[in-house]
């Protein structure tokens, strides 16, 4: 199963599950599984609800990661391709 690789993938990494760099890929996997889903059910209201949810998680967990360790947030924003980092 994806979901049983990922979190080992990300657990041996991270050593642990609660850490707030697993949250944020846990959320960005389950985020991409319900963009592929309303592709194809687009009234599917309660899901668009779900989605918009986790991304005010992931976004407040970001933004905890980001004033607390600079150079993690970096890293993790470049491996998950959550957005583009601005260079100066």
């Amino acid at each position: 199963m994806i979901k049983n690789s990922f979190i080992s993938v990300i657990s041996q990494k991270e050593k642990n599950r609660g850490s707030v760099e697993f949250q944020i890929s846990s959320f960005t996997t389950k985020i991409n599984k319900l963009t592929l889903h309303l592709e194809l059910h687009k009234k599917d209201f309660s899901s668009q609800i779900g989605l918009r949810k986790i991304l005010g998680k992931r976004q407040r967990l970001l933004t905890y990661l980001s004033k607390r360790n600079q150079k993690c947030y970096k890293e993790l924003l470049s491996e998950l391709n959550i957005r583009e980092i601005k260079t100066r």
